[in-house]
């Protein structure tokens, strides 16, 4: 059986961005994959609360760790609901998908 002991790395998220948006054209960019980056950002935070590697999240959605790297990046994959429903399960999490009006101008 695989080493699952869980080290996580140390991200800024706030940090990253504020040094990211020196960069030209970095704005639009992320504003275009918003919602994309703030699934990832939650997945990774659901993972490190649960204190899981790649490897068991993938063992326990039998599937492999490559697969959960895919899933938890950003811009490469559009993962089905019942992905992250199995996805929020390994981790110890319900999944809430929710609709929200547009606030009038």
């Amino acid at each position: 059986m695989p080493d699952l002991k869980f080290n996580p790395v140390p991200h800024d998220h706030k940090k990253f961005l504020a040094n990211a948006q020196m960069r030209s054209g970095f704005s639009k960019a992320y504003d275009a994959l918003e919602l994309e980056y703030q699934l990832a950002n939650q997945m990774l935070q659901a993972r490190a609360r649960a204190g899981l590697t790649q490897d068991a999240v993938a063992e326990r959605m039998g599937t492999t760790k490559s697969a959960i790297s895919r899933l938890e990046s950003t811009g490469k994959h559009a993962p089905s609901l019942a992905t992250l429903k199995r996805y929020a399960e390994a981790v110890g999490c319900d999944l809430q998908v929710k609709l929200v009006p547009h606030r009038a101008a």
